[in-house]
C-alpha cells in the first residue's frame, strides 16, 4: 500500500487517519477498477510496479508525507531501489521457520535509530532513518 500521510499523525493513529484522507495505491499483478469504502477512502490498483505507485501517491500527497506499508518483498523492493528515507518496524515475536527476510538482496543499507523504541508485550515499534 501506497498513500500520503496526513500531518502530525504517528503509530496506530496514523494509519487510521491515512486511509480517511488520501486515496490507497495497491501493488499487484491484477488490475481492477477503484474501490471506494465507506469514509471515502478510495483504493487504486496498480500494476505497473513500485515506481509508478510511488508516483502516484507522490501526485495525491501533493506537499505531505507518502507512506508504503507491506510485507518483506515489497519494502525489500523499494529500500533496493533507493525509495525509502525512513523505515518504521512494528515486530512481534513469532518462530515461523520460513518465509521472507527484510532487507534481503538489497545490498548495503545503513540506518540510524529515531527516537526510542516503544511498544507493549506483544510489539514493538522501532523508527530508523536510511543513511544515504
Amino acid at each position: 500500500l501506497v498513500q500520503a500521510a496526513p500531518e502530525g499523525c504517528r503509530g496506530a493513529r496514523r494509519q487510521r487517519e491515512m486511509s480517511k484522507v488520501a486515496p490507497v495505491f495497491v501493488l499487484t499483478h491484477h488490475a481492477r477498477e477503484p474501490l471506494e469504502m465507506k469514509g471515502g477512502t478510495t483504493f487504486n490498483t496498480v500494476t505497473d510496479g513500485i515506481e509508478a505507485a510511488l508516483a502516484k501517491a507522490r501526485e495525491a500527497a501533493g506537499d505531505r508525507d507518502v507512506a508504503i506499508a507491506g510485507g518483506a518483498a515489497t519494502v525489500n523492493q523499494y529500500v533496493a531501489a533507493g525509495l525509502i528515507d525512513e523505515l518504521r518496524l512494528h515486530i512481534a515475536p513469532a518462530i515461523l521457520g520460513r518465509g521472507e527476510r527484510l532487507f534481503e538482496s538489497v545490498g548495503d543499507i545503513e540506518l540510524r535509530p529515531v527516537g526510542d523504541p516503544w511498544g507493549t508485550g506483544l510489539v514493538t515499534h522501532v523508527t530508523y532513518q536510511v543513511v544515504r
